[in-house]
């Protein structure tokens, strides 16, 4: 216990210490509850039905745009699904855009697949993801339609989990968590941390303990006949968060939003430390447009920067090393301990990283700080600045 003397401390000093301690305390709850939850979901995770709804047809809708590294690799495993009705929509705006070359070559590969490329240079809205998408929608043959990113890769049992999803009525759409892997280099390992330790963990504890109010853009999937009432892809054109609205219109339509027990794999290939910094700044600037309130009671989840506050304010009170190193040692043990409760969840574990961990966290509260410095995102090759909701104000 630290004891109030003026010989001491002062008693701003010690305020300072208690307000310090106490973030740390709530920060220590958020750490231990997330935990939880990761190892919880690793348990559903081993129950998944393998053969649930195999006889569903499905449409995956994946929009396009330029060359990304591995793109073919990735795009190939949504071909060597182990389901039995499914197409394939690739959409693409420009006719020379390289993808396009990737998928026909894709279409030789896979001559029994029914996969479909769509070029089509039409905007119905400053999103061009999703004007893609409604370009892209006449063409889909079967009623349960899933969309996932370009940069993310399944295993073959992928759409059978989507798929299982979907056996009760009111579940309107379905959504997956993502893990990532990353090259060697530094920034895109940092960028794997940060979905791995930071992202998968906090998604978690809404859908544990609550109902699930947003998707996440690895995969949305969607009925066709919902994704009508709601007013089609033309509705979520005007906003940078398409899945965190496609989320909002549908529990809007008295549906449920389930969390399919399957971890898609991103690859994460930043170029380097400045650009992971930009791909990190629009996503955080976006999770604040959406949820402003939350994102700022979200500091709770930077466990190293608030011990290391911490310590600094109780070294101030007490003027001892030892006591003031306990709440970083403590600190510590506790992020790894979640860093490898995630690394014995997804099914890609990837390189051995928990050195970088400390680095990752004071990188984060970098992020979190530059995030409040405006409301302008970089996006492919847009410049999009957003209102309330991610609704884009201007774009450039």
């Amino acid at each position: 216990m630290i004891e109030y003397s003026e010989a001491s401390a002062s008693l701003p000093t010690l305020v300072f210490a208690v307000v310090a301690l106490g973030l740390l305390a709530a920060s220590t709850v958020y750490v231990v509850l997330a935990t939880f939850c990761v190892l919880c979901f690793r348990r559903r995770l081993s129950r998944l039905p393998v053969g649930a709804r195999a006889e569903t047809g499905i449409t995956v809708l994946k929009p396009l745009c330029g060359m990304e590294e591995g793109l073919a690799d990735n795009l190939r495993t949504f071909c060597r699904q182990d389901y039995g009705r499914f197409q394939i929509v690739f959409g693409v705006r420009d006719p020379k855009d390289p993808a396009a070359g990737v998928v026909e070559a894709l279409q030789r590969e896979f001559p029994d697949r029914d996969l479909v490329l769509v070029v089509d240079s039409r905007v119905i809205g400053h999103n061009l993801k999703v004007s893609n998408l409604a370009n892209m929608l006449p063409a889909a043959r079967h009623d349960l339609l899933v969309i996932a990113d370009s940069d993310m890769r399944v295993r073959p049992d992928y759409l059978r989990a989507v798929a299982a999803s979907f056996d009760r009525h009111e579940v309107g759409a379905a959504t997956c968590l993502y893990s990532a892997s990353a090259r060697h280099d530094l920034a895109s390992r940092l960028g794997a941390i940060f979905i791995n330790d930071w992202f998968l963990p906090s998604a978690l504890i809404p859908a544990t303990f609550g109902k699930l109010s947003f998707c996440f853009g690895a995969t949305m999937a969607v009925r066709r006949d919902v994704l009508a009432a709601m007013g089609g892809f033309e509705a979520l054109a005007g906003f940078v968060a398409d899945d965190y609205m496609l989320g909002q219109l549908v529990t809007r339509q008295k549906r449920t939003i389930a969390l399919v027990p399957y971890i898609v794999e991103n690859t994460v290939a930043e170029e380097d430390l400045p650009s992971l910094f930009q791909h990190e700044i629009r996503w955080s600037r976006t999770v604040r447009s959406v949820q402003p309130y939350g994102y700022a009671l979200s500091f709770i989840t930077e466990l190293l920067p608030l011990a290391l506050l911490a310590g600094v304010a109780v070294h101030a009170a007490t003027a001892s090393a030892a006591l003031a190193a306990g709440p970083i040692v403590g600190a510590l043990f506790l992020r790894l301990g979640l860093h490898y409760a995630v690394r014995a969840t997804v099914p890609h574990r990837g390189r051995h990283v928990a050195w970088l961990v400390p680095v990752r966290d004071l990188l984060s509260l970098a992020v979190r700080v530059a995030s409040y410095g405006g409301n302008t995102v970089k996006w492919r090759e847009q410049m999009l600045t957003m209102r309330a909701n991610s609704r884009i104000r201007d774009a450039h």
